[in-house]
């Protein structure tokens, strides 16, 4: 498969489903005989971001340099795959300006869903005031104003989801 690079952005509460999503589209574009690399959130801050807090200006830093990743592999022809909760609309708008080929897709899901599907008890904890910066409870998600798509991953399902990202890349002839 030859193609221009581009990204995916998939951002969202905790939960939502950003990285099942992400996963399946690899997984399908790397079927295609895609060049694409991953970019999950929770393994960047491992690796590229360790140290930094969760403080809005780590939040930031954190997506910006998850951005900067993002563009210097789009440049070079790889498809990124992003699946970060990525809080802050200026982090997101300031990634998307830098990034031509871009597409936002807000992973969206109620908190009562969020809450059911959290094996670890981190919602609860937060909704209880046990737990301090938790994005969507005590902490801020801005959501997106103008995303390319809306997931409802509460009512849709994971195949339903991928169908619909899959048709936004090939209406915009980023696949085929």
């Amino acid at each position: 498969m030859t193609h221009e690079g581009f990204a995916v952005w998939l951002t969202g509460l905790s939960g939502a489903g950003k990285s099942t999503l992400a996963e399946g589209l690899v997984a399908h574009l790397r079927e295609q005989g895609a060049r694409v690399e991953l970019l999950d959130g929770d393994i960047v801050r491992t690796n590229l971001s360790q140290g930094l807090g969760f403080s809005r200006a780590d939040r930031d830093t954190n997506i910006r340099r998850i951005g900067f990743v993002t563009e210097l592999l789009t440049r070079h022809g790889v498809i990124v795959i992003v699946a970060a909760i990525s809080p802050y609309r200026d982090a997101r708008e300031d990634v998307k300006q830098k990034i031509p080929n871009f597409i936002e897709v807000h992973v969206d899901c109620s908190i009562e869903v969020l809450t059911a599907r959290d094996t670890k008890g981190l919602y609860k904890r937060a909704l209880a005031g046990d737990l301090g910066n938790f994005t969507g409870i005590s902490d801020p998600y801005e959501t997106p104003l103008n995303p390319s798509l809306v997931i409802h991953s509460d009512r849709e399902s994971v195949d339903e989801a991928l169908a619909k990202i899959w048709r936004e890349l090939e209406a915009r002839k980023f696949v085929r």
